[in-house]
This record gives structure tokens, sequence and C-alpha cells, in this order.
């Protein structure tokens, strides 16, 4: 009888310093835990600072891809070296994938939905030029400048679109 009496002594001091742990492992989890986050908010908030500009940057180097892939500024910088519809069309399509393939990069600041849009605008460039090529009204490479450049005058362009798009995302920065 007198052990029993001892041992519920025993768990009268034990149980309120087994709460008390309990409590004490609770809250300093808890704590450890909110530093931890603490610490990775600060990072993210350093990582922020430092991405931010080449985010931008990666931005303004996109816009700038669409504006030289742009049929009207294509046009004005490549000219045609024989009078062959096709020869001039693969040279206006390997002007395009070169500068494409020159700002790969940047994919990597920007969203895939961005990403996608810039591919489909260089997409829809080419796909604007071998359309019209094809035609059996353009004869020679002059003509397929100028129906080109006659079409830009009656619809925006595919770069139009995927700029607007970017814009559109770097506002969402803000």
């Amino acid at each position: 009888m007198t052990s029993m009496t001892e041992i519920l002594n025993y768990l009268a001091y034990l149980l309120p310093a087994l709460i008390a742990g309990g409590i004490g492992y609770y809250f300093f989890n808890t704590y450890v835990e909110h530093q931890k986050e603490m610490q990775y908010l600060e990072l993210r908030k350093e990582n922020r600072s430092e991405v931010l500009p080449l985010r931008l940057q990666a931005f303004e180097r996109l816009i700038l891809l669409l504006e030289r892939i742009s049929p009207g500024q294509l046009l004005a910088r490549v000219k045609p070296v024989g009078e062959d519809k096709y020869d001039y069309q693969n040279l206006l399509i390997a002007s395009i994938e070169q500068e494409f393939e020159h700002n790969l990069v940047q994919q990597v600041y920007v969203s895939q939905r961005c990403w996608d849009a810039v591919k489909a605008s260089k997409n829809s460039t080419i796909s604007l030029i071998r359309n019209t090529t094809i035609s059996d009204k353009i004869t020679d490479a002059q003509k397929l400048r100028e129906v080109i450049l006659t079409d830009l005058i009656e619809k925006s362009t595919p770069s139009d679109t995927g700029i607007a798009f970017l814009k559109n995302e770097i506002k969402k920065l803000f």
C-alpha cells in the first residue's frame, strides 16, 4: 500500500513536470519554426531585390527581340540578296531564328506563359512569311517584301501581340 501511495506521489510530481515540459517543447518548436520562416522571408526579400533587375532586363531583351523580328523591322534590316522569293524567305527565317537563339537564356527570368507568348510571336511571324511566300502572286523577293509590308498596314503583327503580353506581365511586377 505504501508503494502505491509512493507511486501516486511520484506521479503527482511528475505529471505537472511532464505538462510543463510538453508546453515548453511546443513553444520552443513554434519559436524555431517562426525563426525559420522569418529567415526564409528575409532571404526571399533579398533575392527579390537582386532578381528583379535581372527580370526587368530579360523583359527588355525579349521586347527588343520581338521588335527586331517584327516583319516591318526585319524587312528593313534584311535585304534580299537575289531575286528568288524562297531564298529571301529562308534568309528572313534564318534571321528570326538567330535573334531567337541569341535570347534563349532570357526564358530563365520570365514565366512560362511569357516565354510561350514570345515563341508564339516568333512562330506566327515565320508562318506569316511562309504563307505569303506560297502565293502565286508573289514572283520574286521584292514582291514578297512589298506584300508583307502592305499586309502590315491592315493588321497588327504577331510581335505587337507578344509585346502587349510582356508589357502586361511587367505591370504585374509592380
